[in-house]
């Protein structure tokens, strides 16, 4: 005949039944989410992407690297990117990392098309080249990127790219909204010295409302 287990022994076991319970509970509520894209651009806005990554403790660097090379999401691009370049989580690869920059700019990610404009000004990873920076810059500009704008603008001043597209550039920045004090004074100083390049008739233009 079978012999029971003793009540204490019972409550032992249940006991610890119920403490793995809980450890795998506090493990599954302690895992860290992977970014939603609007969070994720966001950081990457603010530029604070990388110290995310890092905040993390590198728990997320798997699903980062397979949505930016399985599925090709490119804010997820551009942070792998940058994690390669500056080896944040993973083993620095520069060539790798500004492969993914490119993948995600040829998506029109402008994040992606106003860092590479300004790494090929800087000559940062890459030979230097205003040119193509101006290029970059002015397609990141398009999109409303108040970074990408007053970089360009800095081209156009010291001679760089193409002056037929000075009213474009100059009517984004003129009607670009720009929280930050410091900005919106350089962004007008820029305008007045992009404003001596340009016909007055041009410029007058140049100052009216974006079309919605």
């Amino acid at each position: 005949m079978a012999r029971s287990v003793p009540y204490f022994l019972k409550a032992v076991a249940l006991s610890a039944a119920l403490s793995v319970s809980a450890a795998q509970a506090d493990s599954i509520l302690s895992a860290v989410q992977i970014y939603s894209q609007d969070d994720l651009l966001e950081l990457i806005n603010n530029n604070e992407h990388l110290k995310r990554v890092r905040d993390d403790d590198c728990q997320l660097v798997e699903d980062i690297k397979a949505r930016a090379e399985k599925m090709k999401v490119p804010a997820y691009q551009f942070l792998y990117g940058d994690m390669l370049l500056y080896g944040v989580c993973i083993e620095r690869d520069a060539e790798l990392g500004m492969l993914y920059i490119e993948m995600s700019a040829k998506q029109g990610l402008p994040a992606g098309l106003e860092q590479l404009g300004r790494y090929y000004a800087q000559g940062k990873f890459v030979r230097p080249n205003k040119v193509r920076a101006a290029e970059y810059l002015y397609t990141a500009s398009s999109t409303g990127h108040v970074k990408a704008q007053m970089q360009l603008v800095e081209l156009y001043l010291q001679g760089y790219g193409d002056p037929s597209a000075y009213y474009d550039v100059y009517h984004w920045l003129h009607n670009a909204v720009i929280a930050d004090q410091q900005q919106q004074q350089r962004a007008s100083e820029l305008l007045a010295q992009l404003a001596n390049k340009m016909p007055a008739e041009l410029v007058k233009q140049a100052q009216g409302p974006l079309e919605r």
